[in-house]
């Protein structure tokens, strides 16, 4: 896809994702990774499905949903203005603005009636890290999205179960060592995990994410899936796993489990 009358700011860069899709990025931001293609690829697509993404960034899984007619409308919320403005701009530039929508708000002051009632499903990449964890980084922009500065789990559990109808679905990635902290919060928030993924660096190593599914309203029971390798082998060379070619070709997992 060609792209003219691009308007990128001094701190802002132009990274190619796929054939269809490019994306502007803050050159000090977090920039797209691994786990925001696994979380818009374990997402299962429904005609007419509309969904809200809880921490937008730069919209990228909200524009991989649309671009791969996995939801007929996305409302991405984001809190950072400067960020909320670049996800306007990315669904502008990748012609997507009749299915993603930019909502400059704290997830937490969220209410159906900023996406023209409740959505059929919620996704979200939220920060792992708790207030404290970890080395902070000198940028603002990068601690607000790694860090529980502006809402904890709960918080985003909690936003997605207000926004969807009963029997929506929840999609989340989180960090296997706070594992138990996000099930609590899915639970106390009437989400049911439904479908939970391991994700594994390769198979030698322990496992650095984890995908879970959840239902709002939900029996208990949960589908735990084989796990995902991500390169099938180490040292310098790092190929991706047969598996990984599958997902990155189709942003689905419904051709592997």
């Amino acid at each position: 896809m060609e792209f003219t009358n691009i308007n990128i700011n001094d701190d802002e860069r132009l990274d190619f994702v796929n054939e269809n899709l490019s994306i502007i990025q803050k050159k000090n931001g977090l920039t797209f990774g691994t786990d925001a293609y696994l979380l818009a690829a374990y997402v299962r697509a429904y005609k007419n499905q509309r969904a809200v993404e809880l921490g937008g960034g730069t919209g990228i899984i909200s524009l991989l949903l649309a671009v791969k007619n996995k939801c007929s409308a996305v409302y991405s919320v984001e809190i950072q203005s400067a960020f909320a403005d670049i996800i306007r701009r990315n669904a502008e530039m990748n012609q997507l603005s009749n299915k993603v929508f930019a909502i400059e708000s704290d997830i937490r002051n969220l209410n159906p009636t900023m996406t023209d009632g409740e959505v059929d499903i919620a996704v979200s990449n939220p920060p792992y890290m708790k207030l404290g964890g970890g080395k902070e980084n000198n940028f603002s922009e990068k601690n607000i999205a790694r860090r529980e500065i502006c809402g904890g789990i709960y918080d985003f559990c909690s936003a997605a179960s207000k926004m969807i109808k009963y029997g929506g679905s929840f999609y989340t990635v989180y960090r296997p060592e706070r594992l138990i902290d996000l099930i609590s919060a899915l639970r106390e928030n009437s989400l049911e995990p439904k479908k939970m993924t391991f994700v594994f660096p390769d198979e030698n190593s322990v496992p650095c994410l984890v995908l879970i599914q959840s239902k709002k309203g939900g029996n208990s029971g949960i589908d735990v899936t084989p796990p995902l390798i991500i390169y099938k082998n180490q040292g310098e060379r790092r190929d991706y796993s047969d598996n990984m070619n599958k997902i990155y070709d189709t942003c689905s997992f419904e051709s592997i489990f």
